[in-house]
C-alpha cells in the first residue's frame, strides 16, 4: 500500500543521511510540488496578504525572494514549470509544480537553506504546500565531459 502521508519539511534521520554521507560535489535537487487551494499562514500570520492568496500565489511570493538568495549563495534555478498526470507512473498521482535547483555541493546547499534570511522566506512555501517531494540527484558526469 502507498505512504498516503504528506511530507512537507526534511526529516531529522533524512537529513542526517544526506548531509552524513561522504560523497560531495555537484547535486541537483528535484522538488514535486502540491500546492493548497488556500495558503493556510497560521504560522506566520504577519506575512499573510489581506484577503489571502492561493497555494500556487504564496509559492510565486516565496520563489521571487527566494531566487536572489540562492543565485547570491552559487545555485541556480534549473527548471521551473507546470506538471501534468505521469506518462510512466501512478495515474492518480500528481504534482503541481517541478523544479530543479542545481548547488554546488551539499555545503553550499546547508548553508543556503540555513541562511536566516531564507528561513524567513521559507514561511511562503509552508504557507503553500500541501505536499512535497525532494530527491538529491548527483550528475554522473558534467557537461562537455
Amino acid at each position: 500500500m502507498a505512504d498516503q502521508r504528506n511530507f512537507l519539511d526534511v526529516s531529522p534521520r533524512q537529513g542526517a543521511l544526506f548531509f552524513g554521507a561522504a560523497e560531495d560535489g555537484q547535486v541537483v535537487m528535484l522538488n514535486l510540488l502540491r500546492f493548497r487551494k488556500q495558503a493556510d499562514y497560521s504560522h506566520a500570520p504577519q506575512l499573510e496578504p489581506d484577503g489571502g492568496i492561493t497555494g500556487r500565489e504564496a509559492y510565486d511570493r516565496y520563489m521571487h525572494e527566494m531566487e536572489p538568495l540562492l543565485l547570491a549563495s552559487g545555485g541556480e534555478v534549473l527548471f521551473s514549470g507546470s506538471a501534468a498526470g505521469f506518462l510512466i507512473g501512478p495515474e492518480d498521482e500528481y504534482w503541481d509544480h517541478v523544479l530543479l535547483v542545481r548547488q554546488a555541493s551539499k555545503a553550499a546547499f546547508l548553508a543556503f537553506a540555513s541562511d536566516p534570511q531564507a528561513v524567513m522566506v521559507t514561511a511562503h512555501r509552508t504557507a503553500a504546500v500541501a505536499d512535497s517531494r525532494l530527491l538529491p540527484c548527483r550528475p554522473e558526469r558534467t557537461a562537455g565531459n
